[in-house]
Protein backbone atom coordinates (compact mmCIF):
# COMPACT_ATOMS: atom_id res chain seq x y z
CA UNK A 1 0.00 0.00 0.00
CA UNK A 2 1.58 3.59 -1.26
CA UNK A 3 1.41 6.38 1.20
CA UNK A 4 -1.18 8.10 -1.13
CA UNK A 5 -3.29 4.38 -0.44
CA UNK A 6 -3.20 4.70 2.83
CA UNK A 7 -3.87 8.99 3.51
CA UNK A 8 -7.43 7.89 1.62
CA UNK A 9 -8.27 5.22 3.69
CA UNK A 10 -7.48 7.28 6.88
CA UNK A 11 -9.50 10.36 5.30
CA UNK A 12 -12.17 8.15 4.68
CA UNK A 13 -12.40 6.73 8.07
CA UNK A 14 -11.94 10.05 9.49
CA UNK A 15 -14.82 11.72 7.50
CA UNK A 16 -17.43 9.68 9.82
CA UNK A 17 -15.48 9.97 12.90
CA UNK A 18 -16.39 12.84 15.80
CA UNK A 19 -13.22 14.94 16.92
CA UNK A 20 -9.71 14.38 16.28
CA UNK A 21 -9.19 11.31 14.25
CA UNK A 22 -6.07 9.17 15.32
CA UNK A 23 -4.23 6.60 13.20
CA UNK A 24 -1.65 4.28 15.21
CA UNK A 25 1.61 3.27 12.82
CA UNK A 26 3.72 0.87 14.56
CA UNK A 27 6.29 -1.08 12.87
CA UNK A 28 9.84 -2.79 14.24
CA UNK A 29 13.18 -0.61 14.77
CA UNK A 30 14.02 0.27 10.83
CA UNK A 31 10.71 -0.58 9.42
CA UNK A 32 10.50 3.57 7.98
CA UNK A 33 7.70 4.84 10.33
CA UNK A 34 8.80 7.99 10.60
CA UNK A 35 9.39 8.82 6.78
CA UNK A 36 6.30 6.67 5.81
CA UNK A 37 4.41 9.09 8.76
CA UNK A 38 5.22 12.22 7.47
CA UNK A 39 4.62 10.81 3.51
CA UNK A 40 1.01 10.03 4.49
CA UNK A 41 0.70 13.06 6.52
CA UNK A 42 1.60 14.88 3.41
CA UNK A 43 -0.57 13.27 1.22
CA UNK A 44 -3.60 14.22 3.89
CA UNK A 45 -2.95 18.12 3.99
CA UNK A 46 -2.88 20.52 6.37
CA UNK A 47 -5.47 19.03 8.86
CA UNK A 48 -2.90 15.98 9.25
CA UNK A 49 0.05 15.76 11.43
CA UNK A 50 2.59 13.62 12.67
CA UNK A 51 2.69 12.83 16.64
CA UNK A 52 5.97 10.43 17.40
CA UNK A 53 6.28 8.09 20.28
CA UNK A 54 9.67 8.57 20.38
CA UNK A 55 9.37 11.75 22.36
CA UNK A 56 8.58 9.67 25.52
CA UNK A 57 12.17 8.15 25.49
CA UNK A 58 13.48 8.00 28.93
CA UNK A 59 16.45 10.45 29.82
CA UNK A 60 19.99 8.52 29.64
CA UNK A 61 20.55 9.67 32.71
CA UNK A 62 17.25 7.90 34.53
CA UNK A 63 18.55 4.45 32.22
CA UNK A 64 21.59 4.64 33.74
CA UNK A 65 20.43 4.89 37.08
CA UNK A 66 18.55 2.07 36.14
CA UNK A 67 21.54 0.01 34.18
CA UNK A 68 19.62 0.39 31.24
CA UNK A 69 21.16 2.47 29.13
CA UNK A 70 22.35 -0.53 27.03
CA UNK A 71 18.70 -1.35 26.04
CA UNK A 72 17.79 2.63 25.42
CA UNK A 73 14.88 1.84 22.62
CA UNK A 74 13.28 -1.57 24.55
CA UNK A 75 9.76 -1.02 25.56
CA UNK A 76 10.78 -0.23 29.38
CA UNK A 77 12.74 2.78 28.88
CA UNK A 78 10.01 4.88 27.71
CA UNK A 79 7.08 6.67 30.11
CA UNK A 80 4.50 5.30 28.41
CA UNK A 81 2.42 6.47 31.10
CA UNK A 82 3.28 10.08 30.00
CA UNK A 83 2.37 9.40 25.98
CA UNK A 84 -1.09 7.91 27.40
CA UNK A 85 -1.43 10.78 28.93
CA UNK A 86 -0.75 12.94 25.57
CA UNK A 87 -3.24 10.71 23.79
CA UNK A 88 -5.60 11.49 26.60
CA UNK A 89 -4.90 15.45 26.31
CA UNK A 90 -5.30 15.14 22.35
CA UNK A 91 -8.45 13.86 22.40
CA UNK A 92 -9.60 16.74 24.71
CA UNK A 93 -7.82 19.58 24.18
CA UNK A 94 -7.30 22.11 21.31
CA UNK A 95 -3.63 22.94 21.56
CA UNK A 96 -1.32 20.59 22.70
CA UNK A 97 2.39 20.69 22.76
CA UNK A 98 4.51 17.66 22.26
CA UNK A 99 7.91 16.13 22.76
CA UNK A 100 10.24 15.34 19.90
CA UNK A 101 13.19 13.30 20.78
CA UNK A 102 16.31 14.48 18.87
CA UNK A 103 18.80 11.33 17.58
CA UNK A 104 21.39 13.56 16.93
CA UNK A 105 21.51 14.66 20.63
CA UNK A 106 19.89 11.32 22.09
CA UNK A 107 17.39 13.00 23.91
CA UNK A 108 14.10 14.21 24.34
CA UNK A 109 13.31 18.10 23.90
CA UNK A 110 9.75 18.71 25.88
CA UNK A 111 7.11 20.74 23.94
CA UNK A 112 9.12 20.71 20.91
CA UNK A 113 6.45 20.90 18.67
CA UNK A 114 2.62 21.94 18.69
CA UNK A 115 -1.00 20.28 17.64
CA UNK A 116 -3.41 23.18 17.02
CA UNK A 117 -6.77 23.34 16.50
CA UNK A 118 -6.34 22.81 12.87
CA UNK A 119 -5.40 19.06 13.19
CA UNK A 120 -7.97 16.95 12.93
CA UNK A 121 -6.48 13.79 11.65
CA UNK A 122 -3.00 12.61 13.79
CA UNK A 123 -0.51 9.67 12.41
CA UNK A 124 1.15 8.96 15.78
CA UNK A 125 4.15 6.49 15.08
CA UNK A 126 6.22 4.11 17.49
CA UNK A 127 7.75 0.25 17.45
CA UNK A 128 5.19 -0.83 20.64
CA UNK A 129 1.82 1.29 19.94
CA UNK A 130 0.62 -2.65 19.33
CA UNK A 131 2.61 -4.64 21.69
CA UNK A 132 0.32 -7.06 23.96
CA UNK A 133 1.95 -6.28 26.96
CA UNK A 134 0.75 -4.12 30.00
CA UNK A 135 0.91 -1.41 29.93
CA UNK A 136 1.09 -0.43 26.25
CA UNK A 137 -2.40 -2.56 25.66
CA UNK A 138 -4.03 0.54 27.43
CA UNK A 139 -3.05 2.44 24.72
CA UNK A 140 -5.83 0.84 22.35
CA UNK A 141 -8.21 2.61 23.11
CA UNK A 142 -7.44 5.98 21.79
CA UNK A 143 -6.33 4.01 17.99
CA UNK A 144 -9.24 5.05 15.51
CA UNK A 145 -7.16 2.64 13.43
CA UNK A 146 -4.29 0.53 13.31
CA UNK A 147 -1.32 -0.41 10.86
CA UNK A 148 1.29 -2.40 11.30
CA UNK A 149 4.47 -2.59 8.94
CA UNK A 150 5.78 -5.78 7.59
CA UNK A 151 9.85 -5.51 6.58
CA UNK A 152 11.87 -8.60 6.29
CA UNK A 153 14.38 -8.86 9.38
CA UNK A 154 17.54 -9.31 6.96
CA UNK A 155 16.24 -5.55 5.47
CA UNK A 156 15.76 -4.15 8.87
CA UNK A 157 19.06 -5.29 9.58
CA UNK A 158 20.89 -3.54 6.61
CA UNK A 159 18.90 -0.04 7.16
CA UNK A 160 20.08 -0.61 10.51
CA UNK A 161 23.60 -0.75 9.81
CA UNK A 162 23.41 2.26 7.31
CA UNK A 163 21.88 4.23 10.35
CA UNK A 164 24.18 3.57 12.84
CA UNK A 165 27.02 4.39 10.65
CA UNK A 166 25.32 7.77 10.03
CA UNK A 167 25.01 8.59 13.27
CA UNK A 168 28.71 7.30 13.87
CA UNK A 169 29.34 4.13 15.27
CA UNK A 170 31.79 1.95 13.99
CA UNK A 171 30.99 -1.59 12.01
CA UNK A 172 31.49 -3.18 14.96
CA UNK A 173 29.59 -1.13 17.23
CA UNK A 174 26.40 -1.12 15.05
CA UNK A 175 26.70 -4.89 14.73
CA UNK A 176 27.18 -5.22 18.59
CA UNK A 177 24.52 -2.76 19.04
CA UNK A 178 22.18 -4.51 16.64
CA UNK A 179 22.78 -7.85 17.88
CA UNK A 180 22.68 -6.80 21.73
CA UNK A 181 19.94 -4.62 21.71
CA UNK A 182 17.77 -3.63 17.94
CA UNK A 183 17.20 -7.15 16.74
CA UNK A 184 15.82 -8.24 20.73
CA UNK A 185 13.43 -5.14 19.91
CA UNK A 186 12.47 -6.25 16.18
CA UNK A 187 11.76 -10.04 17.44
CA UNK A 188 9.62 -8.42 20.45
CA UNK A 189 7.26 -6.22 18.15
CA UNK A 190 6.95 -9.27 15.58
CA UNK A 191 6.50 -11.98 17.81
CA UNK A 192 4.17 -10.08 20.51
CA UNK A 193 2.29 -7.35 18.51
CA UNK A 194 -1.91 -7.50 18.30
CA UNK A 195 -3.00 -8.30 14.37
CA UNK A 196 -3.26 -4.31 13.34
CA UNK A 197 -6.23 -3.09 11.35
CA UNK A 198 -4.23 -2.82 8.11
CA UNK A 199 -0.39 -4.21 7.54
CA UNK A 200 1.91 -2.60 4.71
CA UNK A 201 4.99 -3.33 3.55
CA UNK A 202 7.28 -0.65 3.16
CA UNK A 203 10.76 0.64 1.67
Amino acid sequence: MTPAALADTIRAQAAAHQGRFIAALAGPPGAGKSTLAEAVVAALGHSARVVPMDGFHYDDAILIARGQRARKGAPETFDVAGYRHLLTRLRAEDEVAIPVFDRSLELSRGSADLVTADHRILVTEGNYLLLNETPWTGLGEFFDLTVMIDVPESELDRRLLDRWDFYGKTPAQARAWIDGNDMPNIRRVTQSSRPADITVRWG
